[in-house]
C-alpha cells in the first residue's frame, strides 16, 4: 500500500488539471469584432442586366432586330426634314406643351438625342441662356441643317454634335437631362445608346422620352414607331433609370421621364 500512495497521488493530480482544462473557455483567436454597423452591410446596387438582342423576319417598316422582344424600326433619314418642319406638327403633337413641361434650369446642359431638324433644340435653347442644348444626331446632313439654322436665327447655344449609333460621345456626367423625341424607337443599338446616355447624364440626371402611343389606334403612325409606356419602362429601367413619371399633355404623345439614380 505505502508503494501505491505515491502513484495514487500523481494520478489525483493529474486527474484534477485535466479536469480544470476541460471545463476552462476556449479563448477567443483575437480581440473580438465590434458590430458592423447595419448600413454597412447594405448591398451594391446591381449593375443593370445585359440583354442580349434576337433577330427575326422583318417586317416591311422594321429591320428584323428586336429588343426586349420590340423590333426596332427603319431610321427616318435627312430628306423627312420637311415632315418634321411641318406647320401641322403644332396642331398634331403640340409641341409647345411638352416644351413648357420640360424643366430646366437657366445654366442646364440638354442633350437633344436625335435632334434631326433642331425642331426642339431651338425651341429650347430660349429656356437656357446660360446653358446649352447639344443638339445629337448621326446624319451629318441633319447637322448641317441645324448649323446654318442656327446663323439664320442668330441662336448661339445649340451645338450640333455627331454620336454614332451606339454612343453619344459625350463625357461622362456632363448632362443635367436628355431629349428623346420620336427617335429612341428607331436606335439600331439601343442598349449601348441607354448605357452611353446613363455614362454622359449627371446622378439625377432626367430623360425626357416622346413617343407615339402605341396602346392608342387613333394615333396615326405606323405601329413600329410607337411605344407602349409599359415596353418603354421595360427597357429604360432595364438599363437602370428610374421611371417617374408619364405626364400624358400631348394628343398623340407619351411624355415620360426617367431619372439617373
Amino acid at each position: 500500500m505505502s508503494r501505491l500512495a505515491p502513484l495514487l497521488a500523481v494520478l489525483a493530480i493529474a486527474l484534477v488539471v485535466a479536469w480544470g482544462w476541460f471545463r476552462s473557455p476556449v479563448p477567443p483567436a483575437g480581440p473580438a469584432a465590434s458590430p458592423t454597423p447595419p448600413s454597412a452591410t447594405t448591398p451594391p446596387t446591381p449593375a443593370p442586366a445585359v440583354v442580349e438582342y434576337t433577330t427575326g423576319p422583318a417586317t416591311p417598316d422594321g429591320i428584323g432586330k428586336f429588343f426586349h422582344g420590340r423590333e426596332i424600326a427603319h431610321v427616318m433619314g435627312h430628306p423627312a426634314i420637311k415632315w418634321l418642319e411641318r406647320t401641322e406638327r403644332e396642331m398634331e403633337e403640340a409641341p409647345s406643351k411638352a416644351i413648357a413641361a420640360i424643366d430646366l434650369a437657366p445654366d442646364a446642359v440638354l442633350a437633344d438625342i436625335g435632334a434631326g431638324s433642331g425642331y426642339y433644340s431651338f425651341r429650347l435653347s430660349e429656356k437656357v441662356p446660360q446653358g446649352k442644348i447639344v443638339a445629337v444626331d448621326i446624319q451629318p446632313e441633319m447637322l448641317d441643317f441645324l448649323r446654318k439654322k442656327s446663323a439664320e436665327l442668330g441662336i448661339t447655344n445649340v451645338e450640333p454634335h455627331l454620336g454614332t449609333i451606339e454612343d453619344v460621345k459625350l463625357p461622362a456626367a456632363s448632362l443635367d437631362a436628355a431629349l428623346m423625341v420620336d427617335s429612341y424607337h428607331e436606335f439600331s443599338h439601343p442598349r449601348e445608346m441607354l448605357a452611353s446616355l446613363h455614362h454622359a447624364l449627371k446622378p439625377g440626371g432626367r430623360i425626357f422620352l416622346l413617343e407615339f402611343r402605341g396602346e392608342d389606334p387613333k394615333v396615326p403612325i405606323k405601329p413600329l414607331h410607337k411605344m407602349t409606356e409599359a415596353q418603354a419602362r421595360l427597357e429604360l429601367e432595364s438599363a437602370g433609370f428610374r421611371f417617374v413619371s408619364n405626364l400624358r399633355p400631348l394628343p398623340w404623345q407619351h411624355f415620360m421621364i426617367f431619372e439617373r439614380p
